[in-house]
């Protein structure tokens, strides 16, 4: 990994590139394509935050964020929660700290927006992303979104 990681949003620039983008054949089970994911954002654009992972000039990633979205809109009680809704590293890039990147920087962009709370999901078994973010500091909250584990991570006031 070198020091020119960034994000960037998604542009008529780079959607082609974009919805090129793949993860491993392993993993299309775990995790939506690109190109559903910006369907998404655009219907639903007040809580959706897509952006593109870059190192260099090199586009290695995809990672969206949510803000502010009840997983039960029906029940007035369940609170409001924000933090990774997709994250997709292409095929040849796993393993270089580019996932880590993105969380941290939806990590960010949360607590920018004053919540001190990052939810995720993810499709549990062996070959899942649960190690990941386990790894990151996530921790199962024992709720289930349909299939999905919800997972949860307290961000500190400096991190």
């Amino acid at each position: 990994m070198t020091s020119t990681l960034r994000l960037e949003k998604v542009t008529l620039d780079n959607v082609e590139a974009a919805c090129r983008l793949k993860v491993r054949p392993d993993q299309e089970r775990l995790v939506a394509p690109v190109v559903r994911s910006l369907a998404e954002a655009y219907a639903q654009p007040e809580v959706a935050w897509p952006r593109l992972i870059f190192d260099g000039e090199q586009l290695v990633g995809f990672v969206m964020g949510f803000f502010l979205v009840r997983f039960d809109p029906d029940n007035p009680e369940d609170r409001l929660r924000s933090g990774i809704w997709r994250l997709n590293i292409a095929a040849g890039h796993q393993g270089r700290g580019y996932g880590r990147f993105a969380v941290e920087s939806v990590c960010a962009e949360v607590r920018r927006r004053g919540q001190r709370r990052v939810t995720v999901t993810w499709v549990p078994g062996e070959d899942g992303p649960e190690r990941f973010y386990l790894g990151l500091g996530f921790r199962p909250t024992g709720e289930m979104s349909g299939d999905q584990v919800v997972g949860e991570l307290a961000l500190t006031a400096g991190a």
